[in-house]
């Protein structure tokens, strides 16, 4: 079986409590929360993406970003190596728009998956969402 690296749960409790603190007094700030999914088709790096926000959170390692694949949770994500069920998450972002004192935003994000056969779970995620990130792999090239 495939070992987790270390992520938010498995720090120490108070470092869990700060965070779940963190996103709780961001919660009356309306104007300071974003609801997005990442989309795009498979294979274009939508969880990779999602590792290295994740990441710059704080909530895992950066050397981890782009190999941990946190949010893919099903054992079979992690046996096939994509993701089928959307998954979301909640990260804290600091922000300082035109040098003022840095302000903290809740980023709410939903990893969604790329297959075709997987698309009610893309609509799902886009219906529970203010908008989208679309990634697009512009490196593939389609043999014809």
């Amino acid at each position: 079986r495939r070992q987790r690296q270390m992520c938010i749960r498995d720090r120490p409790v108070t470092m869990q409590q700060e965070f779940v603190a963190s996103v709780v007094s961001l919660l009356p700030h309306t104007d300071r929360i974003r609801n997005f999914s990442v989309i795009a088709h498979v294979d274009h790096g939508k969880t990779t993406l999602v590792d290295s926000l994740v990441a710059k959170a704080g909530l895992i390692n950066k050397d981890e970003a782009g190999d941990k694949r946190i949010m893919d949770t099903k054992k079979e994500e992690q046996d096939r190596i994509i993701t089928i069920k959307s998954t979301g998450i909640s990260l804290v972002f600091d922000h300082s728009k035109s040098g003022k004192d840095p302000q903290k935003y809740l980023m709410n994000l939903v990893d969604s998956p790329g297959h075709v056969d997987f698309s009610s779970e893309v609509t799902a995620a886009l219906r529970i969402t203010d908008g989208a990130l679309v990634v697009v792999d512009c490196v593939e090239v389609r043999n014809k």
